[in-house]
């Protein structure tokens, strides 16, 4: 989950509090993007990759070099980062735009392999990814940011199922924040309005 100080909103909605006070991108982020069910392959695996991007660093930190994640890692097409070479991936390493982390930047390139070897296995990252959630997002409805966990069983479960299809960073604790980013799981607060009622799936 996205951390930022703690502030009212920039305008009349009310929103979960790591997406007060902060950027435009950030609020389109919650707004739009965070705990919508995501189906489609390249952007399952874009936001599994940008949280493990985010490892040791901040969301806004990822967000603001999405762009430049994208034209790095032909906009997360899985068979074309599957085939990266080596060259490409060091000069990768020499980009601005991304953060400048040698195994990070080469798992990019494992965990594409890793991907299409479980979309050749089920079907879809899709199906597969989904199965640990029945298929239906798990809502909860916390009050406040304090109730939120870093990490569940499911993540743990999701995180062991991942390292041994050959993914790497994909600890609990990334593997949860990719379950509420994915929309897999649904943490808006009771008091966002993004929230909805418990009993939609």
């Amino acid at each position: 989950m996205p951390t930022t100080p703690e502030s009212p909103a920039p305008d009349s909605l009310t929103r979960c509090s790591w997406a007060t006070a902060t950027t435009p991108a950030m609020r389109a982020y919650h707004d739009e993007e965070w705990g919508t069910p995501h189906h489609d392959d390249r952007a399952l695996f874009e936001l599994l990759t940008l949280e493990g991007a985010q490892a040791g660093l901040s969301w806004r930190t990822i967000l603001d070099r999405r762009e430049e994640y994208r034209r790095t890692f032909h906009d997360f097409e899985i068979a074309r980062v599957a085939a990266m070479t080596d060259r490409e991936l060091e000069s990768a390493l020499r980009h601005s735009g991304v953060v400048r982390n040698r195994l990070k930047i080469f798992s990019v390139r494992s965990n594409a392999e890793a991907a299409l070897a479980a979309i050749a296995a089920h079907g879809s990252l899709d199906a597969w990814l989904w199965s640990f959630v029945g298929g239906t997002p798990i809502v909860n409805r916390w009050r406040a940011m304090a109730e939120v966990p870093a990490s569940t069983p499911l993540s743990d479960g999701m995180s062991k199922a991942l390292r041994k299809a050959g993914f790497r960073f994909v600890g609990s604790t990334i593997c949860y924040a990719f379950l509420q980013a994915s929309g897999m799981v649904d943490d808006h607060l009771a008091t966002c309005f993004r929230a909805r009622p418990k009993s939609v799936g």
